[in-house]
C-alpha cells in the first residue's frame, strides 16, 4: 500500500468532529502526510411562511465562517510538526468535500459516519455520498450515538 501524502479531515464543530480530527491526525503522523482540515458551512434556507425560500442573510454565514475558522485555527496550534492547512467553505457539504478533495489532490478523506436505522438508511448521508463519489480512498470513522 502506498503512503498517503495528503489527508483530508472533514470536520464538524461538535464532539463528532473531534473523533474524525483525532483519527486523521494519527494517520498524518503515521504517514508524514500533509493534513487538510475542512469545515463546510451549509446554506440554510429561511422559510417566510409562503412558497418563497430565501438564503439566510450573509451576516449569519459570515459569523458561522468566522467561528469555524477560529475553531480550526485552535486545532492547528496543537499539531506540532505536522504540515497542516485549514479551510472553511460554503455550500452543500458532500459536494464541497468532493470538490475540495479533487482540487487539492487528496489521497485519503477521513469522514464521520453514523450508524443509521430504518428509513434514515434510505435517505442517504454525507458520508455515503462521499464514499460513492470520491476519487480517492475514504475512511468512514464510526461515530457512536
Amino acid at each position: 500500500m502506498a503512503a498517503y501524502e495528503k489527508i483530508l479531515a472533514t470536520l464538524d464543530l461538535g464532539s463528532e468532529g473531534e473523533v474524525v480530527y483525532e483519527r486523521a491526525t494519527e494517520l498524518a503522523k503515521k504517514y508524514s502526510a500533509q493534513l487538510l482540515l475542512l469545515h463546510v458551512v451549509e446554506y440554510v434556507p429561511v422559510d417566510l411562511g409562503s412558497d418563497l425560500m430565501l438564503p439566510q442573510p450573509l451576516e449569519i454565514e459570515e459569523t458561522l465562517m468566522a467561528r469555524a475558522k477560529e475553531s480550526l485555527a485552535d486545532k492547528m496550534k496543537n499539531l506540532g510538526d505536522i504540515d497542516v492547512v485549514s479551510s472553511v467553505e460554503i455550500g452543500v457539504t458532500k459536494l464541497e468535500i468532493i470538490r475540495y478533495a479533487d482540487d487539492n489532490q487528496v489521497d485519503l478523506i477521513v469522514i464521520g459516519r453514523h450508524s443509521r436505522q430504518g428509513i434514515f438508511k434510505l435517505l442517504g448521508s454525507t458520508a455515503n455520498a462521499v464514499l460513492h463519489n470520491a476519487h480517492c480512498d475514504v475512511l468512514a470513522v464510526n461515530i457512536a450515538e
